[in-house]
């Protein structure tokens, strides 16, 4: 075989093959755009409120319920959030009694269907 038929050969035999490979980089192109649309909904952390008023009076109430037990104080650090009348709690306590008691104390406050516990305990 000559050089030519050589050269000729090898260029054939690379456009057989990025063909099939252009082909895959699309599917995969296509999979991936599919899989990051689906997983866009459960970037979002919370919903909106459909009564922010209400939310608003309710966080400042499970606030102030937290500020009469001394337990719950600095240097435990609580962040409250109301949405839709579901209480979030978010943040740090030295002990898991404090946690349980967090929650106790926010599910007591007028007007909370639910609470949401993810505090962290550090000890």
């Amino acid at each position: 075989m000559s050089t030519i038929e050589l050269d000729e050969k090898l260029r054939q035999g690379r456009r057989r093959w990025l063909r099939p490979k252009s082909s895959t980089n699309r599917l995969r192109a296509i999979a991936a755009a599919f899989i990051f649309a689906a997983a866009l909904p459960g970037c979002a952390a919370f919903p909106k409120s459909s009564d922010p008023t209400v939310d608003q009076k309710i966080t400042a109430d499970v606030e102030a319920r937290f500020r009469q037990h001394p337990e719950l104080e600095a240097p435990d650090l609580i962040d409250v959030q109301t949405i839709n009348r579901v209480v979030y709690l978010n943040g740090t306590v030295s002990a898991g009694l404090q946690r349980d008691y967090a929650e106790s104390v926010a599910s007591r406050a007028p007007g909370v269907k639910k609470v949401v516990n993810s505090i962290s305990v550090t000890k």
